[in-house]
């Protein structure tokens, strides 16, 4: 009886010591994307895990998963939900399906600078965008830039009719979609990781980027041209799982949220800087022409492509598309 009574209390004290070890691990945070490291999105995870871990020592962990070693463009979505990733960075067209109102930022020739975006995006109505989808278990916490988008291909696209036949790659958005049928080209779904090889083989003529994308993902070595079009925007949304979030002990999300703050700031200070430096390593690299449009072809293009606008008013509201036009209003 006498040993049976040790050995019931040396369990309890070894569960006790198990439970003390677990209480002490630290929070692991999985951040997977689906870019290089050397983008603004891949800095930003970068920095967030960096200053995560110097302000939160034992409490937090985080882990950065660049270039889709985790999960890929299609699947990072799912894994958020599921609890198998903590936090991602989609691009902004990545959100039509859990509400429509965030395919404002899809729409081309909506901003005429990326100063126009900082103002909708830090104004109420940008502000609310981020909250939109907590019903679907989703935060948004923050917006990270990437840049305006310009467009590759593998032929001079000066006017809209260059692009006539055309198949480009696009992200999974209905409104990219329309806005590349507006110019009669046409659209085709594609994993950011198989764009390099499309591009390559010819399944794609064509795509849309930042310079920071085109140069990191070697697009330039497969794309004889570029036109200097600035047609839309390729941000994204640093988001987590809602049930995660708000189940952080309090003064852990409170520094996270902080850092946030921080690092979201200091990403959209570089994104410009990082793609003009992109810009030129491209110009160096001397396998692609560069062509800078004259505002009257400019005015083309986005005379093509507005009508997209309308299409969509429905699904976005004609009130959130007018909020995010007066943005170019300084």
């Amino acid at each position: 009886m006498f040993k049976m009574t040790l050995k019931a209390l040396a369990c309890a004290l070894a569960l006790g010591a198990a439970g003390l070890a677990n209480a002490a691990d630290p929070i692991v945070i999985k951040f997977s994307h689906v870019v290089a490291e050397h983008t603004p999105k891949g800095q930003g995870a970068i920095l967030f895990k960096k200053l995560a871990e110097e302000r939160l020592p034992g409490k937090v962990k985080v882990e950065v998963y660049p270039n889709s070693s985790l999960f890929g463009d299609g699947k990072e979505m799912e894994a958020l939900l599921l609890g198998d990733v903590q936090i991602i960075a989609p691009s902004l067209a990545k959100f039509e399906h859990y509400t429509k109102q965030i395919q404002v930022f899809d729409l081309p020739f909506l901003f005429n600078d990326m100063a126009a975006v900082d103002r909708f995006q830090q104004s109420p109505a940008g502000q609310n965008l981020l909250k939109s989808m907590e019903d679907k278990n989703i935060t948004g916490l923050g917006y990270w830039h990437n840049g305006l988008k310009q467009l590759s291909a593998n032929k001079p696209l000066r006017e809209p009719k260059d692009a006539r036949g055309l198949k480009f790659r696009v992200q999974a958005s209905a409104v990219l979609e329309e806005q590349f049928k507006a110019v009669r080209a046409n659209p085709r779904k594609m994993s950011f990781a198989e764009v390099y090889q499309g591009l390559q083989t010819g399944v794609v003529n064509g795509a849309e980027n930042p310079y920071s994308n085109i140069y990191s993902q070697k697009m330039y070595e497969v794309q004889k041209y570029i036109t200097e079009s600035n047609h839309g925007l390729l941000d994204y949304m640093l988001i987590t799982n809602t049930k995660f979030w708000n189940g952080l002990p309090a003064d852990v999300r409170s520094e996270l949220d902080k850092i946030v703050v921080e690092v979201t700031a200091e990403v959209n200070k570089q994104a410009d800087a990082l793609n003009q430096g992109d810009k030129q390593r491209i110009l160096d690299a001397k396998t692609t022409e560069i062509i800078t449009l004259t505002p009257e072809e400019r005015a083309k293009w986005r005379d093509a492509m507005k009508p997209v606008w309308q299409k969509f008013e429905g699904e976005i509201g004609a009130d959130l598309i007018k909020a995010a036009d007066a943005s170019n209003q300084i």
